[in-house]
């Protein structure tokens, strides 16, 4: 079909939306609205799903409103979302009670109690995965303590992207990446769920729903949802894999060498590189991190995460927008921003070593720790605000570079995406810190277009991941930015620094955060 289309459902946790692609990547149209949730006063995050649902039912109508003869044009919708949390239905399809989000803390000590205990070692070996409050086995355990009737009612457990396929078609699935990461073996790619027996919580082994790879299998769409959206009943519907791995596919993770890396900086920062075979996952001693499964055969993604990455960036520029407010002068971060990269390429390497653990929650990547804050080391008499900048430009390159070391050799290209991809400063920063070279990747809706991409192989559009990738990722690549050698020589020396200084912290990190109780 020349003219058929694709559907990327991506359900962030900012804004939710579809998007339609032609079968060789062109984005044809956008229909988006934004998210909310609820923040309680127990460190609880919760959303509504049947408002998600009604959202996702909204942005595909509009779809139809701006593409002629959508329905019948229409090959296959793929759906992936925010990761984690936990959806509970129960056996009539509906929601048991608000979703948990990622960002929901309620079991943050269940999950500090089980990281410290010997248990977490096996864990890690199997999933590849540390155990966090942001997941469901945390948040499962956490209902059993404190919620169980809501466990009585419940007959699934779905994430995100999952509720919306199920809503779609009436099937109960997850997709390999988010079963496996949680509670599976990523060996195998099925699950392995004794940590729920360790959590106390092995009777909610029962919610989990089967794990459906959409790279081979589809649903189809049902009448009801049909009616709903405007679009044929019968359309085949695709699980994609969790939005992280969606959005590392559409911005270039994947190369059959294996050698390129792939870096996200958006609000938080997201550090990815591909392990093409089993025995090419390493596992780190901090147990830290995440491995997905990748779609395809054989292969994992596996990610660090940095709590904060350009949210330090708006920080140090808000301390400029405090003190020009104070002199009565009214500006914004957009004011700023417009001189910002020159500002800081004008600057030489900074002799200030930034760590950009800026996030209330601390850090999680390549160590997790959750007292970690932001500071500046090497302050003296003479150090500008561009200096710091500069600093802080630096800091997030040298979490970047702490994140892919813990993960084995640093990859010799690394494509990065997200708001601070834009800065010719980071670009080149990052190219010296890591010594690789830097790509940018043009494609803007890159979470969507990877669960799209997904479609388009499981409904054969392409023989195989690399014939997909080379038509819509390799032609949306930048020029690569390369290292300068100079720079590459200083950041050496002040990398050793900045990552001794940090591991020399913990206790007074933790000293600190006692002092305010």
């Amino acid at each position: 079909m020349d003219d058929g289309i694709l559907i990327g459902i991506d359900a962030g946790t900012s804004v939710l939306k579809s998007i339609a692609f032609s079968t060789t990547g062109e984005q044809l149209a956008v229909a988006a609205i934004a998210n909310s949730y609820e923040t309680l006063s127990n460190g609880g995050v919760e959303q509504d799903m049947a408002r998600t649902w009604a959202d996702a039912a909204t942005t595909l109508r509009q779809l139809g409103e701006q593409i002629p003869n959508l329905a019948s044009r229409l090959i296959a919708i793929s759906v992936t979302g925010q990761g984690d949390g936990t959806w509970l239905v129960d056996r009539n399809g509906e929601p048991v009670a608000p979703a948990f989000l990622w960002l929901d803390a309620r079991a943050a000590a269940i999950a500090e109690k089980f990281a410290a205990s010997p248990k977490h070692h096996d864990h890690y070996q199997r999933t590849g995965t540390g155990v966090n409050a942001c997941q469901m086995s945390t948040h499962l355990a956490w209902l059993n303590q404190f919620e169980p009737h809501k466990l009585e009612k419940a007959t699934s457990a779905f994430h995100c992207k999952d509720w919306l396929y199920f809503k779609l078609t009436g099937d109960r699935a997850t997709d390999p990446s988010e079963a496996c990461f949680t509670f599976g073996n990523f060996r195998s790619k099925t699950y392995s769920t004794e940590i729920l027996d360790a959590l106390d919580a092995t009777h909610t082994k029962r919610l989990l729903p089967n794990i459906v790879d959409g790279v081979t299998s589809a649903g189809k769409l049902s009448d009801t949802a049909a009616k709903a959206i405007g679009l044929k009943s019968g359309t085949p519907v695709v699980l994609g894999y969790v939005d992280v791995v969606c959005t590392a596919l559409g911005a270039g993770l994947y190369d059959a060498s294996g050698k390129v890396g792939c870096s996200i900086f958006g609000s938080t920062g997201m550090h990815m590189r591909m392990a093409t075979t089993v025995e090419q996952v390493k596992l780190n001693a901090n147990m830290s991190g995440y491995t997905m499964a990748f779609p395809a055969p054989g292969m994992n993604a596996q990610m660090q995460s940095n709590m904060a990455s350009t949210l330090n960036i708006d920080w140090w520029l808000d301390v400029a927008l405090d003190v020009l407010k104070m002199q009565g002068v009214d500006r914004t971060r957009s004011d700023l921003l417009k001189t910002l990269d020159d500002q800081v390429l004008e600057k030489a390497a900074s002799r200030v070593i930034y760590h950009p653990y800026i996030s209330r929650a601390g850090e999680r990547g390549p160590f997790m720790d959750p007292n970690a804050r932001a500071m500046f080391t090497g302050l003296e008499l003479g150090t500008s605000y561009s200096d710091m900048m500069r600093g802080v430009f630096e800091g997030l390159c040298f979490a970047s570079r702490d994140c892919f070391s813990a993960m084995g050799e640093i990859p010799h290209e690394v494509r990065i995406t997200g708001g601070a991809a834009r800065s010719k400063a980071l670009r080149l920063i990052l190219a010296s810190v890591l010594d690789a070279n830097i790509r940018t990747v043009t494609r803007a809706e890159a979470g969507a277009a990877g669960a799209a991409m997904i479609a388009a192989m499981q409904q054969k559009l392409f023989p195989n991941i690399d014939a997909c990738a080379n038509i819509w990722v390799n032609p949306l690549l930048g020029e690569n930015t390369v290292p300068d050698a100079p720079l590459v020589k200083n950041y050496d020396r002040n990398f050793a620094v900045y990552k001794s200084t940090r591991e020399a912290m913990p206790a007074n990190w933790r000293a600190l955060q006692n002092a305010k109780h």
